[in-house]
């Protein structure tokens, strides 16, 4: 169970808080918890909030994030600051919604690194600590498991791909379903991962095909099985699944066996091993649909 410590101070947007809350409390192994230097604490939009003021043991697993605030507004004491930055010497990640940026460069976690914030503040991120470099146009950067966002909804792009990082894009589009929200907006690197690209569709029965097929695409999966599962023919499912997603069930499996291949010849396996690992029984399949990918 992973530790999410949410570090609040007086005029926070709920927003800002809410969306990624929402992302781990609905992902499965995720305890959270909220500290503030008082109880409660006032937010902009007029609701008060509950916090600890005592912070948890945290270990690298665990994640600090920091929701942004009313501009003009934002306090953190020296021992809070103090904490943000121990926990990543530590090993772990900090994170940051909109105004929160600021509170890492405080805690001299910017310096030498990459990071946005809300595009209002942006200039005056950069002014404040010179040594960061600020991008514009980006939904969330990560640089070196210190992560930070842009204004409000994008918190929810952040913790999305937090989960995706630690668990997986299967487990992040299913959390992104869960909240009816897309699987995943791209932060400064284009996200090229099969299951989030195919996820933005409406399609009940593809998304549960999809779910079977994320979870087992190393194993034969047999049009008839699929078709039988989702509740619909072999030929109905073909044509919902090519309609939603520009391809069929069986190149779907395909591209994730791809995608999970190249990740394991990166780090170190032979393409014989790979080919073995995703459930091709050798490696010429694997072979063909590297050089059409190249090709491509």
């Amino acid at each position: 169970m992973s530790r999410v410590v949410f570090v609040l101070t007086p005029q926070v947007h709920l927003l800002d808080l809410a969306g990624p809350a929402q992302v781990f409390s609905t992902t499965p192994g995720y305890e959270l918890f909220y500290v503030a230097e008082a109880s409660p604490v006032p937010t902009w939009q007029g609701v008060a909030l509950h916090a600890a003021t005592e912070w948890p043991n945290l270990g690298p697993d665990d994640l600090v994030l920091v929701p942004g605030w009313r501009d003009g507004y934002g306090y953190f004491s020296e021992n809070a600051l103090k904490k943000i930055s121990a926990h990543h010497a530590d090993g772990g990640t900090v994170a940051s919604v909109c105004s929160g940026a600021d509170a890492l460069g405080r805690a001299g976690l910017l310096t030498g690194r990459r990071c946005t914030t809300h595009h209002d503040l942006q200039e005056r991120l950069a002014a404040a600590y010179p040594r960061a470099t600020v991008l514009r146009d980006v939904l969330y950067v990560a640089d070196d498991r210190v992560v930070t966002s842009a204004g409000i909804a994008s918190g929810i792009d952040l913790a999305l791909h937090l989960v995706a990082l630690r668990h997986g894009p299967a487990v992040a589009a299913r959390t992104a379903r869960e909240m009816v929200v897309y699987a995943r907006r791209n932060g400064d690197d284009q996200q090229e991962s099969a299951m989030l690209r195919h996820r933005a569709h409406l399609s009940d029965v593809v998304h549960r095909v999809q779910d079977r097929i994320d979870g087992a695409f190393a194993e034969p999966l047999p049009l008839g099985d699929l078709a039988a599962a989702a509740g619909v023919s072999e030929r109905t499912l073909t044509r919902l699944f090519t309609a939603a997603t520009g391809q069929t069930p069986l190149r779907y499996q395909q591209q994730l066996r791809l995608e999970r291949a190249e990740h394991l010849i990166g780090h170190g396996s032979t393409v014989e091993s790979a080919a073995r690992a995703v459930g091709f029984g050798d490696a010429r399949m694997l072979r063909r649909l590297r050089s059409r990918t190249v090709a491509g």
